[in-house]
């Protein structure tokens, strides 16, 4: 007996962008070519390039998956590098400035989350151990300097490749998210055979089951589908509007809902590129800084229920000496959340229609990432399998409040209290995950388990999907913002030799640390080099 042919045969992507061209180009390799894939997207608007910042599985996970070299597509995207965040003036009381000011102890208010890998010995994270230091008075060396070589070398702006192109440490990107979109649209129409029209979407045309059949467009006639993908952004056009799909909001977890951005001209040779973001504290939220070649973007992200508009834009403008009138300026209001569902029928939102936290730690393309693999993953017949969608729905919902939970403790544990929006993020409730890792924090206990090279983190991405904050992550954020476990790890004051064995570890760091400041190039170097200017 013969089964009919019940395979997906027609994609149809909504909207183009960084979000769109990504699901084309990932689908048209996953797919194998056994599917037409069509992008609609409008008509685009010219915007301000002000930046996007990445984690490191990006090369792993999407470009090498393409068959993509990393020379290869940074070339296309005035791409630089990030080795971490730098969160600055998040402990100290003050108005926005761009430079830390001074703690109480004398160091200056900055910390990184490092994208480092924590060493562990006999079993116990390095943390532990450095904890163990600091409570016994052998050391007051901040966490992630005694833990990682990664924070000297980005303050001494080293690029983490050497000029041969050899990697000497974890890191992930910064570039232009417009470059990036148009060169996977070359990509994907050029390579893969993608259709591109660009016209306006005019009706969603719906079967009596409520799946849609077709996008009808204002020139381009009607175009046909089984699979739909909405990234059309937060106008969530087929997910929420034609699927009324309802939008979860998180304002109770997540003050900020507006920013204001713009790119800035930067004197590279004189002041060199930093190979980081900066995470700057403001009065009603935090300021953005993501380093490119000859420029950097910008942006406030702030609430607006503690700031105006112009209150906001006034100081932005104020802290990078701008002219609010002659500055080409981004205004961005935004939602926060999550679609109850991500999958609904035969239509998947992937980008902005999903889901959005403000980017705080860069999971922008790392939401559109992971979901892109999990949609290859659970990939459909015409049948759309309710199995399928529901095993999807909760990834996504996982991966979204893990992470919203973390990025709510940025604020949560922030020591300021000077102004109403740092007071209000103090009475916002945390969710009883977080708590729980919180005590586990507390107690000396890892929050979640370190990831390695050649597991979580690269090559396994289901793992790394669900575990993508590690303990080194809890750690960097929380000791930089003060908040330490209220003891040392108790098993360890039974184990003198595991605490005798650490201390070569913590030498080796140093070591590591003075071999990449003395062999390594600036990134502003590298990065003339491989711009070819």
């Amino acid at each position: 007996m013969e089964h009919p042919d019940n395979r997906v045969r027609k994609v149809v992507i909504l909207g183009g962008g960084t979000a769109g061209w990504m699901t084309a180009a990932y689908l048209g390799k996953a797919l194998q070519g056994t599917v037409d894939i069509t992008v609609l997207e409008a008509p685009s608007i010219p915007r301000i390039g002000v930046g996007e910042a990445t984690v490191p599985n990006l090369q792993k996970v999407f470009f090498e998956f393409l068959g993509l070299s990393e020379e290869e597509w940074m070339q296309e995207c005035n791409a630089s590098f990030k080795m971490g965040i730098r969160f600055i003036n998040w402990r100290t009381n003050g108005r926005g400035e761009a430079s830390p000011r001074e703690l109480p102890n004398g160091r200056e208010d900055h910390f990184y989350h490092t994208f480092g890998l924590l060493p562990e010995h006999d079993g116990v994270p390095l943390s532990h151990y450095w904890h163990h230091r600091l409570h016994h008075g052998r050391t007051d060396e901040p966490f992630e300097y005694a833990c990682f070589p990664e924070p000297a070398v980005m303050d001494a702006n080293k690029s983490p490749r050497r000029l041969d192109g050899t990697p000497s440490t974890r890191y992930a990107w910064h570039f232009d998210a417009q470059l990036v979109a148009d060169f996977l649209r070359r990509f994907a129409t050029g390579k893969q055979g993608v259709r591109h029209v660009e016209d306006e979407m005019t009706l969603v045309c719906t079967d009596d089951r409520g799946f849609v059949e077709a996008l009808q467009t204002k020139s381009s006639g009607r175009i046909e589908g089984d699979l739909f993908v909405d990234c059309s952004g937060f106008r969530g056009l087929l997910i929420n509007q034609a699927m009324q799909e309802p939008f979860l909001d998180m304002s109770d977890h997540l003050l900020c809902d507006s920013a204001v951005a713009t790119a800035i001209a930067h004197d590279d040779e004189t002041h060199g590129v930093e190979p980081y973001t900066s995470a700057i504290a403001m009065p009603s939220g935090w300021t953005w800084k993501i380093p490119m070649l000859g420029r950097f973007g910008t942006g406030y992200v702030y609430s607006s229920r503690h700031a105006s508009q112009d209150e906001a834009t006034e100081e932005f403008c104020r802290m990078w000496n701008l002219d609010p009138e002659t500055q080409p300026l981004n205004h961005i209001k935004f939602r926060v959340g999550r679609n109850r569902r991500a999958w609904v029928k035969n239509v998947v939102g992937i980008g902005l229609s999903s889901c959005f936290l403000e980017p705080l730690e860069s999971t922008g393309i790392y939401f559109i990432t992971a979901a892109l693999y999990q949609l290859a993953k659970h990939f459909p017949d015409r049948s759309f399998n309710e199995a399928l969608t529901d095993s999807f729905n909760r990834e996504i919902e996982t991966m979204f409040d893990d992470t919203r939970d973390f990025i709510q403790t940025h604020f949560y544990f922030a020591p300021r209290e000077d102004t109403p929006f740092w007071k209000a993020n103090k009475d916002l409730a945390l969710p009883d995950d977080i708590r729980a890792k919180i005590s586990c924090y507390r107690a000396g206990l890892p929050v979640n388990q370190p990831t390695t090279d050649d597991g979580t983190y690269y090559g396994n991405f289901d793992a790394e999907f669900r575990n993508f904050w590690t303990n080194g992550s809890y750690y960097c954020m929380f000791a930089g913002l003060g908040l330490l476990p209220d003891a040392p790890l108790p098993a360890l004051s039974h184990r003198p030799s595991s605490l005798e064995g650490a201390e070569p570890l913590f030498a080796e760091v140093k070591n590591k640390e003075r071999h990449l400041l003395e062999t390594l190039p600036s990134t502003y170097d590298y990065l003339r080099q491989l711009h070819g200017h």
